[in-house]
């Protein structure tokens, strides 16, 4: 019998400037700020939706030419990142306001309410709503 829990952890998430990202996500997403450490040469800078989720986004800095190359791409143009949410609307509008580039107006499909989002980088998220 299995009684240990599996889940994904962390999704790295190739950003350009620590800084930069942990405003994007906290401000414009609403995301929480769970760990930022320094360690050499680089920060173990942690995001999360909701801090009592199990998976978490690791803004991972590219500390080369060949990955700096993905930031935006990570996905090759495809949705990357699905945001599920138990209010839609509230947050399609919170995030509207703030200024985050939807790609699309929301649409009603048979699974839910749904909507392509880019963020800062050019990574396409679905923000959705079960049925």
């Amino acid at each position: 019998m299995r009684t240990q829990k599996r889940c994904l952890g962390y999704v790295a998430l190739v950003v350009d400037d620590y800084d930069r990202a942990i405003e994007y996500y906290t401000d414009l997403l609403g995301f929480h700020l769970v760990e930022d450490t320094p360690q050499p040469g680089k920060r173990w800078v942690v995001v999360t939706p909701d801090p009592e989720s199990d998976c978490n986004l690791l803004l991972a800095k590219a500390s080369n030419e060949r990955q700096g190359s993905f930031i935006g791409d990570q996905c090759g143009g495809r949705v990357f990142l699905f945001l599920q949410t138990d209010n839609f609307w509230r947050d399609y509008h919170s995030m509207k306001e703030k200024g985050v580039h939807f790609c699309e107006e929301p649409r009603q499909e048979e699974y839910g309410t749904v909507v392509v989002f880019e963020d800062i980088y050019g990574n396409r998220w679905d923000l959705y709503q079960n049925a």
